[in-house]
């Protein structure tokens, strides 16, 4: 089997990001980021999506979150892009539904070579620790566009901000790990265009 794994760097006068990651890891994490609430989130990507993921990140957070967070979902996704090669012989599609006490989300993801985004998770605007709640929107439209990767995040129920934000990350971190997963049934690339 190939190797599934990826490091990529962006630097930019606002934030400097490496991420690096294996797709077939067991849920290993090393997160530093300048935003605990991001990286206790990206620490749920790795163990609930079984990836060991190490994300190093400085960002300009004495003005606000969004730089960092939007960088950081944006070289998330083309880690993931780069470690799937031609996507060959991967399921492709993921999906999950799970709950956290009160909250439910289901998360869907098409790894399609096409990005679209659907965010219908109706959060106030708060702060979630020193986090603002709408960063997480933010974080998983960077990695859909960067992923190249259709992905859906709907609200069912929740009262809890906390709940709710973190059970996004959770229910994409399956999806992820259902999308990424290779699939023993299947030869080649998962589309009848041949190429992903």
């Amino acid at each position: 089997m190939t190797s599934r794994r990826a490091r990529v760097e962006r630097t930019t006068r606002e934030t400097s990001i490496t991420v690096e990651l294996d797709l077939d890891g067991t849920g290993k994490s090393s997160i530093d980021t300048p935003l605990p609430f991001l990286s206790h989130m990206l620490e749920q990507i790795a163990r609930h999506g079984v990836i060991d993921l190490t994300v190093k990140a400085k960002g300009d957070v004495d003005v606000d979150g969004h730089h960092t967070t939007e960088d950081v979902g944006i070289v998330l996704g083309k880690a993931v892009l780069e470690a799937l090669g031609d996507r060959a012989g991967i399921c492709r599609y993921g999906s999950a539904t799970l709950p956290m006490d009160e909250a439910l989300v289901t998360t869907a993801l098409d790894l399609s070579g096409r990005a679209f985004f659907v965010w219908r998770v109706p959060l106030p605007k708060a702060k979630i620790g020193e986090f603002d709640s709408e960063l997480c929107g933010v974080f998983f439209e960077a990695f859909a566009r960067s992923a190249e990767a259709n992905l859906h995040v709907v609200l069912h129920s929740g009262d809890n901000l906390h709940h709710i934000a973190e059970v996004c990350f959770k229910s994409f971190a399956r999806a992820l790990r259902g999308a990424v997963a290779r699939d023993p049934r299947a030869a080649g690339v998962p589309s009848t265009k041949g190429v992903l």
